[in-house]
């Protein structure tokens, strides 16, 4: 059964733009080790806000420019992104380079450059700001996996100084609110414990420092200067939370998306758990087959394949993904009617649980979206299925979902107040309630609607469907008369109104 209606034809999408941005990996010395300067991005970022990460942009146009003109940067994409790192620098920790290390930049200059990045380059031909590239080296090269609608390929560039200046924000609006120096084996810990949000790809980054660390005993610039002779880059782990690793799979899914996220949960070394690995074609089979086996290497064993609900982009080629790894399939009742049967699987239900390297996941049934739809949660986050997604939206078929149980299942998730949602298209949402709330005003305003255009004599689907949708003129006709459709069953089921044939009306007293 797929959620997508009858008649509706999957569009082509094209991956988006990757576009160059850079990072600044600073470190200091410390009585326990060369430290990590943090950021804390503010709750009204509208990507990962309130994560702890580095300084660093995106590569403009005029950074391009910097980069052809000042002889102490190279003009290629590695100079173009050192000048965009050092041109935030300036903006959002107050710093520059200068050949005595690093120096604080002047307020005013500083705030020429925040009110115009392009200031950034005159002030340092005017000399009002130095750009010292000197001791800046590339030490991981990371793009942003194809789940994202925005997707960079970041230069995290290394530069130590003994004893830096203490970073300040600017006297204005600000992408951060807070610093923080950490070893990296401090911040690792402190994500791992749940006490500071980082995004993945800093996380691999941290790994990959600690493990050169340890090589170089301790020695900061030895360990990064191995590092810069080939940058760690390509495919890698992916850790959305502590224990959970996503896999983003290619799949015949409603766009925007064009991936299902498979999760692996558990640590690296012990019992594994993959949900919803949706892997058919050969490239997404390939990727999670490497995938798997990057965790047996490590010795780790998959105990249990577990899918949150039976539509087609959720359940790979089990035949295949049988040839990669054999496991029981753990899945609700309904989910396990379009699944082969077994003599090791087992049905999952409300109140079950399961406990992974020490962390308790439990099973939630949340229906509407799909029968038997379920959710994983424990302390790190929910994962959430088909519930809510950052890009896009979600169908309630009309076929076999609930709209009203749909409602009640967004209510408890955000009731739970999970510190992320880990949902299974897209990027995850670091702030579920605002995004749950979003979900449940949208969905109750479009039930209201669609009510009042029967109660204002509209009885013909596709009128219901206009007026219902007027607020969003590009909707795709298609998919606004099946929704609408989902809403009109939800009412019908209420009592509030009635079906005649292809027409509807309010219910006769």
């Amino acid at each position: 059964m797929s959620e997508v209606p009858e008649g509706f034809v999957m569009p082509e999408m094209t991956d988006p733009r990757i576009r160059p941005a850079a990072s600044l990996v600073i470190t200091r010395d410390s009585d326990d080790g060369a430290e990590i300067l943090f950021c804390h991005r503010v709750s009204q970022m509208p990507s990962f806000p309130d994560f702890w990460a580095f300084p660093g942009g995106g590569v403009t146009r005029y950074d391009r420019v910097a980069a052809d003109d000042l002889s102490q940067l190279s003009p290629d994409e590695d100079g173009a992104a050192l000048a965009a790192l050092m041109r935030e620098m300036v903006e959002e920790v107050g710093w520059t380079n200068s050949e005595e290390g690093i120096v604080i930049v002047d307020d005013n200059v500083r705030d020429e450059v925040i009110e115009n990045g392009e200031n950034w380059y005159p002030s340092v031909k005017r000399g009002d700001l130095s750009a010292n590239s000197k001791g800046f080296k590339i030490i991981s090269i990371r793009t942003t996996p194809p789940l994202a609608p925005i997707r960079f390929t970041n230069r995290f560039f290394h530069l130590h100084d003994s004893n830096p200046p203490e970073p300040r924000l600017p006297r204005g609006r600000s992408e951060f609110d807070e610093f923080r120096w950490l070893t990296p084996m401090q911040a690792l810990d402190a994500w791992n414990n749940s006490e500071m949000r980082i995004p993945p790809p800093q996380i691999t980054l941290l790994r990959d420092m600690i493990a050169s660390l340890e090589k170089s005993r301790g020695d900061i610039e030895s360990a990064t200067s191995t590092m810069s002779e080939n940058p760690p880059h390509g495919e890698h782990r992916i850790e959305f939370a502590p224990s959970v690793e996503c896999v983003p799979l290619s799949t015949h899914t409603l766009p925007p998306a064009t991936h299902t996220n498979c999760y692996i949960i558990g640590d690296m070394g012990g019992d594994l758990v993959v949900v919803d690995p949706a892997a058919k074609s050969d490239d997404g089979l390939a990727y999670l087959e490497r995938r798997i086996r990057a965790a047996q290497s490590r010795g780790s064993k998959v105990i249990a394949t577990i899918f949150t609900h039976r539509h087609p982009d959720h359940i790979g080629d089990l035949a295949r993904i049988s040839e990669i790894y054999q496991a029981p399939i753990w899945a609700t009742a309904e989910t396990h009617t379009v699944i082969p049967p077994c003599n090791t699987d087992k049905v999952l239900k409300e109140g079950d649980s399961f406990t992974l390297s020490g962390r308790k996941w439990n099973v939630l049934e949340t229906p509407g979206h799909c029968p038997g739809h379920i959710c994983l949660s424990n302390e790190v986050g929910i994962i959430s299925g088909d519930m809510a997604v950052m890009v896009g939206t979600i169908l309630v078929p009309p076929s076999d979902g609930d709209m009203d149980k749909y409602l009640s299942s967004l209510e408890r998730l955000r009731d739970l107040k999970p510190p992320i949602l880990l949902p299974a298209h897209g990027p995850l949402s670091p702030v579920p309630e605002k995004l749950l709330n979003r979900y449940l005003t949208h969905r109750r305003a479009r039930h209201a609607r669609v009510l009042d255009a029967v109660k204002n004599g509209m009885s013909e689907i596709t009128l219901i469907a206009d007026y219902a949708y007027d607020d969003t003129p590009d909707a795709h006709p298609i998919l606004k008369v099946d929704q609408t459709l989902s809403h009109l069953l939800a009412h019908k089921r209420a009592g509030d109104i009635e079906q005649l044939n292809s027409f509807w009306k309010l219910t006769t007293p």
